[in-house]
């Protein structure tokens, strides 16, 4: 079977009373399918240009630019214990969040299921329905300017396909997992996946990304921090991308090398697109402001690159990692990623990303590698 031998109906809905009329029969304990749609185009957030729905084998195609959503979608997928089914769930979550802004109440995301019954990470939607349903879907939309109106019956058909097959991947997956003994284990990723989206305060310390500064001193630290917090929250203020306020290499060079003045700020700057003479005075007035003792006590030490003693015990951590996850049959970069590897490595502490059921697989066989 191919999609081109499905033509489902996908009523248009583009007022708020459809909407609601469409979710009325969706009882607690659904399952809905969930698909969106959207576009970057020199903004911070991502614009929402299309909402698909599938729930008991009707489908729908919501029009988000047309009218508010409103709290519909929250008091259908939010209120109520309804599961609802996601592909790669984490930018569709950040689209979604005026809508949803803690998520919806159960997210089941289908490729962080897929890499818990042996299917690899990071699998795509079309080799997911390939697999599991036999179904080959057309991707010839992948590109399309989702905001236009009206949309083509090209585009309709796409988006509808993607929800179409949401209940069978979901069904199958959900009795892998039940029959793996993983069901919990993928429950409680998807949580901290739609725990990640639903953050609105930004990095809490984004300094730890610039691992080029971790021997700075802890004063030149917590500056890179305070600036970095200042350019996320601005570009949000401003819906604009943060490069177009500071980019990464220019604020980790204001930050080594401070300003002298406004102009010379100016001078080193010039060019970025938001960085307007407001934000300009603003950045400036925080960069020259002496670092607090309370700034240096609250900033995480950027870590470095492993090396010495660090580096072996780096390599004997990632051998029990491959091993452990060859017995589990999961990927090794699901049961621990490089990079908490190397912050537990560096930090000598437990990394948040390892807490919950990694910590029970790992903390055992990890701490006992740390060098003395």
């Amino acid at each position: 079977m191919s999609s081109s031998d499905i033509v489902p109906t996908a009523p248009w809905i583009d007022r708020r009373e459809p909407l609601d009329e469409w979710l009325s029969p969706v009882p607690p304990g659904a399952v809905v399918g969930l698909d969106t749609e959207f576009m970057r185009r020199n903004t911070f957030y991502p614009q929402l240009a299309l909402l698909q729905l599938a729930f008991d084998e009707r489908y729908a195609l919501i029009d988000p630019v047309a009218f508010p959503l409103g709290d519909s979608l929250k008091r259908a997928l939010a209120d109520q214990p309804v599961v609802t089914v996601m592909h790669s769930a984490g930018e569709d979550l950040e689209a979604l969040s005026p809508a949803l802004p803690d998520g919806p109440h159960t997210l089941f995301d289908t490729q962080i299921a897929a890499a818990f019954v042996g299917m690899g990470l990071g699998i795509s939607y079309r080799a997911l329905v390939a697999d599991l349903v036999g179904d080959e879907l057309d991707k010839g939309e992948t590109r399309s300017d989702w905001l236009q109106r009206p949309l083509t019956e090209s585009q309709k058909l796409y988006a509808t396909l993607d929800v179409v097959h949401l209940h069978p991947v979901h069904a199958i997956l959900a009795e892998r997992l039940a029959t793996r003994d993983r069901a919990a284990w993928h429950a409680e990723d998807c949580a901290r996946l739609k725990a990640r989206a639903s953050h609105r305060d930004g990095e809490p310390q984004p300094q730890r990304a610039f691992k080029g500064s971790s021997e700075w001193s802890p004063d030149k630290q917590a500056l890179l921090r305070r600036v970095l917090r200042w350019r996320d929250t601005t570009a949000r203020t401003l819906d604009r991308p943060r490069p177009w306020l500071v980019e990464d290499a220019q604020a980790a060079n204001l930050v080594y090398e401070l300003p002298r003045s406004l102009a010379d700020l100016e001078a080193r700057t010039r060019g970025q697109r938001s960085l307007r003479a407001p934000q300009r005075q603003e950045l400036f007035d925080l960069i020259v402001r002496p670092v607090t003792p309370e700034e240096i006590e609250t900033t995480a030490p950027i870590p470095g690159h492993p090396v010495g003693e660090d580096k072996r015990a780096l390599a004997a951590m990632k051998q029990v990692i491959d091993t452990l996850a060859t017995s589990l049959d999961l990927p090794p970069g699901l049961l621990c990623a490089r990079r908490s590897m190397e912050e537990y490595v560096v930090s000598r502490q437990w990394p948040e990303s390892l807490e919950g059921w990694r910590r029970g697989v790992l903390h055992e066989r990890l701490s006992a590698l740390l060098p003395d």
